[in-house]
């Protein structure tokens, strides 16, 4: 069977834990138990002649070609593989995730199941968990029924139907009734394997649903937003409330650049984006976990100081290193595990908390309402906003190299002492609504005078600078100006002259440590698209989110970035930045359900 290396891959997993499955069914990537552990599959980032080892394999001999699709608005992946002379038998994989017992059933456990649909098909499994990111084979043990990989850390158990022998030695074998593999934590099934597959398949299948039903979708592109808040909630570690860039590490964001990026924490500012988009789509379970989560960070941050991203259990120390084992995505290294960013000065941080714990002071629906304690604890974070809008830092772009004062990081810090006012306003606390009013406006005005450039008729995105970066396209959605504001169309023009690339839009133009962008980043066109809106665009904006529609993978998943020539996707993947664009944008471009039967023929 021919391996593809490329990003046309499914997701799945139950908020514990995500697996990556390409187009013929086989499992490249994941990490066990949760998403920043050791990757017991890592084909992904094998080189091109070693990706058996670091895989799960069904392959029918004679492959002749295949298919694949999620089951209707679940995360359940259905893979069908055809060979040449008329056989064909579906895969289907998913990870359990139901109710049970007062609470949510979400082991670190991967259920798949082959089931023959025609002719005489004979397929091989092939199942090689790696440990040491890749570096090592597991030791094997066997019973009548199960197989046990057994590693340093971890010891994986398979429970299956079909013949161990088969499996163990990758033995070829006529499919002629289901056979199905339980791959997870080393413990007895209570029950038979099929019977097993079954009931959690359905529970999972109904939880599914049952969460779609209560989305507040828009009435255009609906089945694009449930894949997409789908996919957002596979990015949330339920137990921490922490939600995770991407669940990847060392795609490149571009052919041989070196941008090789471990994703799999939780950064404050993406994690915002991704509560707030699910929060318009009312999905507030996932919004009140993560504030939890917020605010375990605040309270143990040391006078309000804040790293940029945090491990899913708010580790804070993340340091980066480069796995030898492993050559990296089609051999593009280098493999990165930690992100250094977390050393980083990113002052945009204490704004994305403190707004992102302002719902608490809005929001009816929410269980824990947020009172004059949780102000003041916030008020640390504000008061480092107010000492931090004009000092250098790394940027929302986590320049590795250079520091300069960032124009967004300043408005960020602007909009965590704009929303304290509101919330002091809220409270009655007319003496700190006093204080963060005049904060804010001191802040907003001084912003203003170094960040406009009258000579070129922009923001810019360093104070006193004269470039333009695509994160300018936010400043109306975070309140700082009007989206019709002329100093802020003379901005969308420019950003439009100097970063478009046919339809899609670059981060910036100028080199940063690894020299010139030479992709494009999937979120900032969706925030041309959305300011393209905004500015009463509308119709220039719907069509490039029809494109962006097109952009994804026949999975319906975006990366981080993509060829503005190619179209073909770069980047750790699935990307939750680009998600949330995606629900944005369809949120604002979509017909209202009120007007949506207004065009009928009188």
């Amino acid at each position: 069977m021919r391996m593809n290396t490329d990003l046309e891959l499914a997701v799945i997993g139950n908020s514990s834990f995500s697996a990556l499955i390409d187009r013929t069914a086989r499992i490249v990537w994941s990490c066990l138990p949760r998403f920043d552990s050791d990757p017991r599959f890592c084909a992904l980032l094998r080189a091109p002649d070693d990706q058996e080892n670091g895989a799960f394999t069904v392959e029918i001999e004679n492959f002749s070609h295949s298919s694949q699709s999620y089951r209707n608005n679940t995360a359940i992946v259905e893979t069908i593989l055809h060979d040449g002379k008329g056989g064909s038998v579906k895969v289907i994989d998913l990870a359990p995730r139901f109710h049970q017992y007062g609470r949510t059933f979400r082991p670190p456990m991967i259920l798949r199941q082959v089931i023959p649909l025609s002719g005489t098909p004979r397929v091989t499994i092939r199942l090689r968990p790696t440990c040491d990111y890749g570096s090592r084979l597991p030791e094997i043990t066997r019973g009548s029924n199960h197989v046990r990989y057994v590693m340093p850390d971890l010891t994986l158990r398979l429970t299956t139907d079909a013949p161990v022998t088969y499996v163990l030695e990758e033995v070829p074998f006529l499919l002629e009734t289901p056979v199905t593999f339980v791959l997870g934590p080393d413990e007895t099934l209570s029950g038979a394997v099929g019977a097993t597959f079954r009931d959690f398949c359905d529970q999972t299948e109904h939880y599914w649903r049952e969460w779609v039903r209560y989305l507040s979708l828009p009435f255009e592109w609906q089945t694009a937003v449930i894949r997409a808040a789908i996919t957002l909630k596979l990015s949330y570690f339920e137990e921490s409330g922490a939600v995770i860039a991407a669940p990847t590490t060392s795609i490149p964001e571009a052919p041989d650049s070196g941008r090789n990026w471990d994703y799999r924490y939780c950064w404050l500012r993406d994690s915002f984006f991704v509560v707030h988009a699910l929060n318009s789509l009312g999905v507030t379970q996932t919004m009140e976990g993560y504030l939890n989560y917020i605010l375990n960070i605040a309270e143990a941050a040391e006078d309000g100081y804040l790293q940029p991203l945090f491990g899913v259990a708010q580790a804070k120390s993340l340091p980066e290193t480069v796995v030898e084992g492993l050559p990296g995505y089609r051999g593009m290294g280098p493999v990165r595990v930690g992100n250094d960013a977390y050393r980083q000065i990113q002052n945009d941080g204490y704004g994305f908390a403190i707004l992102s714990c302002t719902q608490m002071f809005f929001d009816l629906r929410l269980v824990r309402q947020g009172d004059e304690a949780l102000f003041h604890r916030l008020e640390a974070l504000g008061n480092k906003a107010a000492e931090s809008w004009n000092k250098p830092d790394a940027g929302i772009w986590e320049l590795r190299e250079t520091q300069s004062i960032h124009t967004f990081s300043s408005v960020m810090c602007w909009a965590g002492c704009d929303r304290l006012a509101q919330i002091a306003v809220t409270l009655g606390l007319t003496d700190r609504a006093r204080h963060w009013s005049e904060t804010a406006r001191n802040i907003y005005d001084k912003i203003v005078t170094h960040a406009w450039n009258e000579k070129l008729r922009s923001f810019t995105s360093t104070f006193g600078g004269s470039d333009v970066d695509a994160v300018l396209l936010l400043l109306p959605q975070m309140g700082f100006v009007n989206a019709r504001d002329p100093r802020f169309t003379a901005t969308l023009e420019r950003i439009e002259k100097e970063l478009r690339h046919g339809d899609h839009i670059y981060r910036y133009a100028i080199a940063d440590d690894f020299g010139k962008p030479e992709v494009a980043f999937n979120a900032c066109t969706f925030w041309y698209i959305d300011a393209l809106a905004m500015a009463g665009r509308v119709g220039e904006a719907r069509v490039l989110f029809e494109n962006m529609l097109e952009s994804r993978n026949a999975a319906g998943l975006l990366s981080e970035d993509i060829d503005p020539v190619t179209g073909e996707l770069w980047g750790n993947f699935p990307q939750t930045y680009s998600m949330v664009g995606l629900i944005n944008s369809a949120m604002k471009l979509s017909r209202s359900w009120d007007n949506a039967f207004q065009y009928a023929t009188p």
